[in-house]
């Protein structure tokens, strides 16, 4: 059996890495999972393209939202968001899921991060509107969102509704007072969050989506003051756990031995060269 994961850019993709240490802890020697570069033009042909004997693909930027109207079927969870990081090829169908939600939730879960009362989210693409699905799985019925134009965010404003969260907007331009919240969910770029650290530097919660380079300048900053933070590879290993699930069949998905696979990598292109 074939799976791959779909992006542009796709070369550093952490995906093949952790899938293929979940096929051999299993025993699927005949199971094969690629990184394939591949930008929103191309989705259409290469999704018609595939042949039989393949499971199933992973989606990352710029595809979770272009790939909906080319699938047979999408979950609720994923039409509600707006975007699916996961198709399941079954019975000659595509099925589209989201298991991005499910990566967020386990990760804030195993940093032991409390359901948040208050939420500040960072970012209005794809991941921002996936970080609102799991804060309202969390019990959360209202956040903040701070974007660069309210405009640029439409589909995650959209998104937020249909979710049922209530959203207070705000832009990075004025953004300029240290919000009182529980958690702030950065969904930048690397980088793109280091203007803010003495901004958030005090907040009690940090998830940042970012897992290298790390620590961020901003997580190291609310570590320093005692905050807990989470970094973008828990939510990288949960939400692909979930996708080995659905794509095998199987329940016993070796989470540690993905874990040590992931991290490994991430240590090995941290290594100065030569």
């Amino acid at each position: 059996m074939r799976a791959a994961v779909l992006g542009s850019p796709i070369v550093h993709s952490l995906s093949p890495y952790l899938h293929r240490a979940a096929y051999e802890a299993l025993g699927l020697r005949d199971w094969h999972y690629e990184a394939i570069e591949c930008d929103e033009a191309a989705l259409p042909g290469l999704l018609d393209g595939l042949g039989g004997g393949w499971a199933g693909l992973s989606l990352t930027m710029p595809l979770k939202r272009a790939v909906l109207p080319l699938l047979d079927s999408v979950s609720e969870l994923a039409v509600r968001v707006g975007g699916a990081n996961t198709v399941v090829f079954s019975d000659g169908a595509r099925h589209g899921d989201n298991t991005d939600v499910y990566g967020i939730v386990r990760a804030l879960a195993e940093a032991g991060v409390a359901p948040p009362g208050t939420a500040t989210v960072l970012g209005g693409g794809a991941t921002a509107s996936s970080a609102l699905a799991a804060l309202r799985e969390l019990g959360l019925g209202e956040a903040t969102l701070v974007v660069r134009t309210p405009a640029r965010a439409r589909e995650t404003l959209e998104a937020a509704e249909r979710l049922g969260v209530a959203l207070r907007v705000l832009t990075f331009d004025r953004f300029d007072t240290a919000p009182e919240t529980d958690l702030v969910v950065s969904t930048l770029p690397a980088g793109a969050a280091d203007g803010l650290t003495g901004l958030l530097a005090g907040v009690p919660a940090l998830f940042d989506v970012v897992y290298a380079p790390w620590p961020t300048r901003l997580a190291a900053a609310v570590a320093e003051r005692g905050g807990i933070v989470v970094g973008g590879f828990p939510m990288l290993l949960h939400q692909a756990v979930r996708q080995v699930e659905m794509m095998t069949g199987r329940a016993d998905v070796p989470v540690e031995a993905m874990r040590a696979a992931g991290k490994a990598e991430i240590v090995r292109r941290a290594a100065p060269a030569g």
